[in-house]
């Protein structure tokens, strides 16, 4: 009786933390892939910016009147 638990339980872990957890990881990495320049986003820190340009482990955004900064693309949180 105590195996069955066990498997329950674990089962249970799985379906309800970290199944959802890695489709929210899989979700965000297409997310980032498939920025371009001209999109708006928001940082993981509240800025909010438009996609200047993409490189390979670095977004350039474009803040208000022009200032731009470099970002890791880790650092993007989501799309507006």
């Amino acid at each position: 009786m105590q195996i069955v638990m066990m498997v329950g339980i674990i089962a249970v872990f799985y379906f309800f933390m970290i199944r959802p957890q890695q489709k929210k990881a899989k979700d965000q990495k297409v997310m980032i892939e498939n920025l371009k320049e001209g999109d708006s986003v928001v940082t993981i820190g509240g800025l909010h910016g438009k996609v200047h340009s993409v490189e390979e482990g670095t977004i350039t955004l474009t803040i208000d009147k022009g200032v731009k900064l470099t970002f890791e693309k880790s650092a993007i949180s989501r799309k507006i």
